[in-house]
């Protein structure tokens, strides 16, 4: 074996070890903590979209381009509300004998001002005739890393709490700290879907009670048992 492959598998072994850290060989056990908080949430989604049949696509794609642009301008009008477009469509149906085009087109809209984004949801449903996929709520990124810093101090202290009782259970004096993760999450928003509005129908006026949301920080790992 020359230099070169005794330097590559030096530091591929160093790698290993450093990836995948020696299995200890005393006792251990163990041992899980979690805490959890309610916290309101601060942050409203939606989903609509501009969908359009026609025997001509060029025309359901002007048409459909037209409502996306108005719906834009309107939400970059509205203090507070961001706006993206996503999935674009566009594929032939075909009933009995009749074959037409439907395109589609759809945009996202959040807002950490409930009122205001619920009122321009309304605007695009009875003003532009555009369709509400979905709405849900949720929890934004500096309101969820406040609440997961201070759930991890209680979930650790948690945790050495039952470590320390495990050891003591399992007639050791003293433990200390192995290999410990700590998970953090949230469940997953729950899209409302939304009835498709008549043509010609006005929309209601769109209801948005945010509600809170569950946050969970979990710690569980490994407890090394000895004696003092």
């Amino acid at each position: 074996m020359n230099r070169l492959s005794i330097a590559v598998v030096a530091l591929w072994t160093a790698c290993v070890w450093a990836a995948d850290p020696p299995a200890p060989t005393g006792p251990t056990v163990s041992v899980s903590a979690s805490a959890t908080t309610s916290v309101a949430n601060d942050r409203m989604f939606a989903l609509l979209r501009a969908e359009v049949d026609n025997a001509d696509p060029v025309r359901a794609a002007a048409d459909v381009n037209a409502r996306i642009g108005k719906a834009i301008a309107r939400a970059k009008a509205t203090p507070g509300v961001e706006v993206k477009t996503s999935g674009y469509s566009s594929y032939q149906i075909t009933d009995k004998t009749v074959t037409r085009w439907r395109v589609q087109q759809s945009v996202s809209l959040e807002s950490g001002d409930f009122a205001a984004l619920a009122g321009l949801l309304t605007k695009l449903q009875s003003e532009d005739a555009l369709v509400m996929s979905s709405m849900s709520f949720g929890v934004g990124n500096d309101v969820r890393r406040k609440a997961e810093d201070a759930l991890t101090q209680e979930a650790i202290k948690g945790w050495q709490a039952r470590a320390q009782s495990a050891s003591k259970a399992l007639g050791f004096d003293a433990w200390r700290v192995g290999h410990v993760n700590v998970m953090t999450g949230e469940p997953p928003m729950r899209p409302q879907p939304m009835m498709r509005m008549a043509a010609g129908g006005s929309a209601a006026p769109v209801n948005a009670e945010g509600g809170n949301t569950d946050i969970t920080v979990t710690v569980s790992g490994d407890a090394l048992l000895g004696s003092r």
